[in-house]
């Protein structure tokens, strides 16, 4: 565009003001230059093609947009006067084009021939503000709306993000029974413990008194220690109603979407995340949807957010947040009185997996991409794409055994010398970006080292840790390890009134008693020895397993999590 052009252009848009009319003079002006652009729409001499063209918006031009030939990493991005360049082209390329900026809608999703010079987007800016009346669409199609994410995102044949999303944890957050039972105060047949008793004192009011265990008691609950209030756990584990009513919403008695956990349509109206800047955490009081940003959209229109820039045509847009770890931080960094309780981001923030340059973020291994080519059905208008943009949406967790088992790395020597078997231990942290275990501190890990001689015989313990009482008293065939040699991982928490410990109920006020799980690159060591009381052959089983909870938490709740098996070793001196 010549420079008279483009000085003509600037002074329009200094003088004009009404809405719409600098737009029409701006597609005039395209239309006369594009002729005069150094290159040909049908050249017949085998140069590659360009494709070029504005985007503007009612305002007038849009600077720093991203045009993009959808479904590739081919884009461009506009110059002051809205307009970019693609080039490379082949004279037979052709090219579906969109076009993004930030604070916009995507526009484009249509069709052109490579060696088109006037292609145009208006963009439209996304609403202002978060429409608090706004219904949630259902993920489910049973639901009888076309835009219920079933609908499109699920396929017979493949699994594409609602088949994914139906077999992962935040699907069942709502329904989670470990949490409603923990909620309530109750086992998994719906025996409920009885209230809380309190006792009182002149200096501090009223306090908890420790439970009578006995056969009415059935675990600690949210609901037996605070009777007249719902708390704070539907902010993370049930946020479509509680993102109105963060401290007034129960958990256990929902319906409709809202009993879907944390399903499609909330993850996508995520818009930013509000975090400290001081320490890049959440703030202290702003659990789960507290810490978000969201854009529910007002009257008939809509509002999805994602991690791609041209999903067009349609009601969505792009936001960077889904790509970054941030955004799995509102629910998961937690403090209770003044005591963090849970923060695998917070883990992940201090660790070297959270170098920009170097590190990965949680939907690295959380939301591994690759499976699959598309993320809509085919017959849903979806598009293929590069398998290593589209991220899974399984999410694997602490309930997945094939994360859990490479998670970690245990190197194991044993030797005998001088009537005494001698086994050094190393469990580094190798391959996960935060503690192991992480976030609920009921979650722990058991190391049990045995020494056992040629007919089976337990050989006599002679140094080394011991494995405590909470790990179950009894059968060591049921799962009771206590006072075998070995060692606990957890973070241990005490019941400040009571004197509980470790205490699963940490909505009171506790204590932080200890925390020795490992952290991200680091390595523990431990030492055991044993007397050698066998001139035949001495085997030694090292076992680290992981335990959803307490063992006699588990027995009170009913809960039959079997636990799993992270390492196994075995050396035969």
């Amino acid at each position: 565009m010549g420079i008279f052009h483009i000085r003509i252009m600037n002074r329009l848009k200094k003088m004009i003001t009404l809405t719409g009319v600098f737009s029409i003079i701006l597609q005039l002006l395209v239309c006369c230059e594009m002729d005069k652009l150094p290159y040909d729409k049908n050249p017949d001499d085998g140069r590659e093609l360009s494709i070029s063209g504005y985007v503007f918006d009612s305002n007038g031009s849009v600077e720093d947009a991203v045009v993009r030939i959808q479904c590739t990493e081919i884009s461009a991005r506009t110059d002051s006067f809205g307009y970019f360049l693609i080039n490379g082209l082949n004279i037979d390329d052709k090219l579906r084009l969109t076009a993004w900026a930030y604070g916009y809608y995507i526009a484009g999703g249509k069709n052109y021939l490579a060696g088109t010079d006037s292609v145009q987007f208006q963009l439209t800016p996304l609403l202002e503000g978060d429409n608090p009346d706004y219904k949630w669409l259902s993920s489910y199609s049973s639901q009888n709306n076309e835009l219920n994410c079933e609908n499109c995102h699920s396929d017979s044949n493949e699994s594409l993000p609602f088949d994914e999303w139906i077999l992962d944890a935040h699907s069942q957050s709502a329904g989670n029974i470990r949490f409603l039972n923990m909620y309530l105060g109750t086992d998994v047949i719906g025996n409920k413990s009885p209230l809380t008793r309190f006792g009182y004192n002149r200096d501090y009011g009223k306090f908890p008194l420790p439970p009578v265990c006995d056969d009415t008691w059935f675990g600690p609950g949210y609901k037996l220690d605070f009777p007249d209030t719902e708390g704070n756990c539907a902010t993370c584990h049930t946020p479509l109603t509680a993102i109105n009513d963060p401290y007034g919403t129960d958990p256990s008695e929902l319906d409709g979407a809202a009993s879907e956990g944390i399903n499609c349509d909330f993850c996508h109206k995520i818009w930013n995340v509000k975090l400290n800047p001081e320490n890049g955490l959440p703030f202290e009081n702003r659990p789960g949807i507290l810490s978000y940003e969201f854009k529910r959209p007002f009257n008939d229109h809509q509002f999805f957010a994602g991690p791609f820039d041209d999903v067009a045509p349609g009601e969505d847009t792009y936001t960077p947040i889904q790509k970054e770890s941030a955004y799995c931080a509102p629910c998961h960094f937690g403090k209770f009185w003044e005591v963090e309780i849970y923060n695998s981001y917070g883990e992940w923030l201090d660790s070297p997996y959270s170098d920009p340059e170097t590190g990965q973020t949680c939907q690295d291994c959380h939301m591994p991409p690759g499976l699959n080519d598309r993320f809509a059905s085919i017959d849903a208008g979806g598009k293929v794409r590069e398998p290593s943009k589209i991220f899974s949406h399984l999410m694997p967790g602490s309930r997945d055994e094939t994360l859990l088992k490479n998670a970690l790395t245990l190197n194991a020597m044993a030797v005998r010398k001088e009537g005494e078997i001698s086994v050094q231990i190393e469990i580094t942290n190798d391959k996960t970006g935060h503690h192991v275990p992480t976030d609920s501190p009921l979650r722990h890990l058991i190391l049990i080292v045995e020494a056992r001689d040629s007919k089976g015989n337990l050989l006599t313990q002679n140094s080394g840790s011991i494995i405590p009482e909470w790990c179950g008293v009894g059968d060591l065939e049921q799962g009771n390890y206590s006072g075998y040699p070995g060692k606990v991982f957890a973070k241990i928490l005490k019941d400040s009134w009571t004197g509980l410990q470790p205490t699963a109920a940490y909505w009171n006020k506790i204590q932080l008693i200890s925390d020795n799980r490992i952290a991200a690159n680091q390595t523990d060591y431990s030492s055991f020895t044993f007397k050698d009381s066998s001139s035949n052959s001495v085997d030694i089983y090292i076992k680290l397993i992981y335990r959803r909870a307490y063992k006699q938490l588990m027995d009170w709740k009913g809960w039959t999590d079997p636990d799993i098996i992270m390492v196994e070793k075995f050396i035969r001196l």
